[in-house]
């Protein structure tokens, strides 16, 4: 019965962090962007984050923030969160759920502890800006 059951990959969708300067905090912060690199408009996405990890020998985890987009139309982007800095140093993890047809994908992310910092970054499609991409 399970070898019925068809997964299907996800290709051509990731996340990137990039720093960019808020008003707000008067300085750099690293915000996620969601990144449709594909040919098809993703419908009825929804995003699901947390982080968990250690940090000085103490477990540590935020709550989940949950995210909704109708449509992120193909080949472009759509801003997701701010990452705080303080949760830099904890495991991040994005749950992307979303519809291509009548198709259900899903994949899971995440930007291993310490893994967002300014030495990481390479150019992000579509945005053309330096960031931190997990695929």
């Amino acid at each position: 019965m399970k070898k019925d059951i068809i997964i299907p990959t996800v290709e051509n969708v990731f996340l990137a962090a990039v720093q960019e300067w808020s008003d707000d905090f008067m300085d750099k912060v690293w915000y996620v962007y969601l990144v449709n690199d594909s040919d098809y408009a993703l419908d009825s996405v929804m995003v699901v984050s947390k982080a968990f990890g250690t940090i000085d020998g103490e477990m540590k985890k935020t709550s989940l923030l949950r995210h909704a987009f109708v449509e992120v139309p193909a080949v472009s982007v759509v801003k997701v969160e701010m990452i705080e800095n303080s949760v830099l140093a904890l495991n991040n993890e994005f749950m992307v759920t979303f519809f291509i047809g009548s198709t259900l994908y899903d994949k899971k992310y995440t930007f291993k502890a310490n893994s967002i910092h300014e030495e990481a970054v390479e150019e992000v499609p579509i945005l053309f800006v330096d960031g931190v991409i997990v695929r």
